[in-house]
């Protein structure tokens, strides 16, 4: 029960507002706060957590004084780094607004992530599924789901940031997971607008949408579409909540888990994030779950 995340580490540089400015405005904000994040990283952490699955990393860090910052939350959780190291550069970063009702902006500096290259991805043998995300480059992206592929390993791709995707790629991944807005945008503007035909049009056999405050749906070829509620708490900081779901939900399918047993981890894991603050900081643990989904059996 391996798991490699192959994705980005970058270093969130959060500050709380009363609300995210809108364009041209110029909003005053409080305290600055630095956390580790990136969504490669956030869902490594996010499997690792999840528990009994052993959970590898590949990512690129850059030669700055923030990298000590960004390996120090991976080496905590348990995650076995495999580190690109590029000289000269800047790690990845993100600048972050926080909104007081829990709603965020983020903006991202790549940095070295953008260095993360096909030849860079280590020997697959013994692992049962790979997570993915689009803060790295494509081309990478799809020469490593086409290795897992060949390597008869499952593919799971969280397509975010929303771009459009070849084909090449699409072929390989068994497990999609995507938010409303970036399957709108995967399946394409000409598509019917119910899910169920959205996802249809993609061409991928498992996606699963997130819908926030709403939960999210399970969407299979020939099957009804599934829908698993969210759990209502009180939303301290939603940043990294959707790559907390990601990572959970590898985990989980990775232990054996039934896909609607992973899906109810998955949520439960994105709204205890949710309650804190910072995108790794906040990500619960196995016990943490527990615990939680037994207070809520019905």
């Amino acid at each position: 029960m391996k798991v490699l995340v192959a994705g980005s580490a970058n270093l969130d540089f959060v500050v709380r507002a009363a609300h995210v400015p809108a364009p041209g405005e110029t909003v005053l904000g409080r305290e600055l706060q630095l956390f580790p994040g990136g969504k490669g990283a956030n869902q490594a952490v996010a499997a690792a957590r999840a528990g009994d699955a052993h959970v590898s990393m590949l990512l690129a860090l850059g030669d700055d004084a923030f990298v000590a910052q960004l390996e120090a939350p991976l080496r905590d959780a348990g995650v076995d780094a495999h580190i690109v190291r590029v000289a000269g550069t800047a790690s990845g970063s993100a600048f972050i607004c926080i909104a007081d009702d829990g709603e965020n902006s983020i903006t991202v500096a790549p940095g070295a992530n953008l260095h993360l290259a096909p030849e860079h991805l280590p020997a697959l043998q013994g692992f049962s599924h790979v997570l993915m995300q689009l803060e790295v480059p494509i081309a990478s992206v799809q020469a490593y789901a086409q290795a897992a592929r060949a390597a008869n390993v499952k593919v799971v791709l969280n397509a975010a940031p929303a771009q459009a995707l070849p084909r090449a790629l699409l072929d390989c991944v068994d497990v999609l997971i995507v938010n409303e807005g970036e399957l709108a945008a995967l399946a394409g503007s000409t598509t019917q607008a119910d899910v169920s035909g959205q996802c249809a049009a993609i061409g991928i056999p498992c996606i699963v949408v997130t819908l926030g405050a709403c939960g999210a749906w399970l969407w299979r070829r020939d099957q009804a579409l599934i829908e698993q509620p969210a759990f209502a708490v009180d939303v301290v900081d939603t940043t990294g909540a959707g790559d907390v779901f990601c990572g959970t939900l590898t985990a989980l399918l990775a232990q054996g888990a039934a896909f609607e047993q992973a899906m109810r981890y998955a949520t439960a894991a994105s709204a205890l994030a949710c309650t804190k603050l910072g995108a790794q900081s906040g990500t619960p643990t196995r016990v943490e779950l527990e615990r939680f989904l037994a207070d809520r059996r019905d």
